[in-house]
């Protein structure tokens, strides 16, 4: 009985790694659990017939038939202080969007937990403490409505101020985000530019989510950056660290 202990946990992880995403590949499944492709294989018909409705997509992996869902997820006690630790690091973000939008995340997480996690959790909360960055205070607002644009596929209206205060309006395409030196950037493509630009978020003035949708751009944040690299000084809204 011992021995079927780790098989045991493993399968219910893979009911939640299979919850987490769309498409679950079974090399994906074999490298979160250390076991061989074969070992996936063998879970995944055991968990079938337990009557977990999973659906192979020929070439391209396992998912579950939509509406499915297990109990509330029970965290252990190192993943309920991990997002502890996590709320005090994005507390320090320069965007209030992603602040306010993982508190309250976070809020419906604590509910989830039990009574023995809630106290220690709070415990934590009170003997954790990430000192803030020099400049810790909100430069920017839009990260998580950049985010839906970004998924969505979604035109974006913005007025935009330049390092030279040359303020613009603009229509983009978002594309990818990263955050470096405390800002966040958005790589989108400028329909007034007709290219690729880099925008700081704090020099946006202001933002609107059209209803208009664009073609997804084929290429990857990869493949972006390659480019980029034959031209890196072509950046024309900031200069790219």
């Amino acid at each position: 009985m011992a021995e079927d202990k780790p098989r045991l946990a493993r399968l219910t992880a893979i009911i939640t790694q299979l919850q987490s995403k769309r498409i679950v590949t079974a090399r994906d499944i074999a490298k979160k659990h250390n076991v061989s492709i074969r070992t996936v294989y063998r879970d995944i018909r055991t968990l079938e017939q337990s009557g977990v409705p999973i659906v192979t997509e020929e070439g391209k992996g396992y998912t579950l038939i939509e509406g499915y869902n297990l109990r509330p997820i029970q965290f252990t006690e190192k993943e309920a202080n991990a997002l502890i630790t996590a709320e005090q690091i994005i507390a320090n973000n320069s965007d209030r969007s992603l602040v306010q939008s993982f508190d309250s995340a976070l809020e419906k997480i604590r509910a989830v937990l039990r009574y023995s996690q809630k106290e220690k959790t709070e415990l934590l909360s009170k003997r954790l403490q990430i000192r803030k960055y020099e400049d810790a205070e909100s430069t920017s607002k839009y990260l998580i409505d950049l985010q839906i644009a970004i998924t969505k596929h979604l035109v974006v209206e913005l007025r935009y101020v330049s390092q030279k205060d040359e303020s613009t309006e603009r229509e983009i395409e978002p594309f990818a985000l990263i955050q470096t030196q405390g800002n966040w950037l958005l790589i989108a493509f400028c329909r007034l530019r007709k290219e690729f630009r880099t925008f700081r978020l704090d020099r946006i003035h202001h933002l609107i989510l059209s209803n208009s949708t664009f073609e997804p751009h084929k290429l990857t944040l990869e493949e972006y950056f390659e480019e980029r690299k034959k031209n890196w000084d072509c950046t024309p809204d900031i200069p790219m660290a």
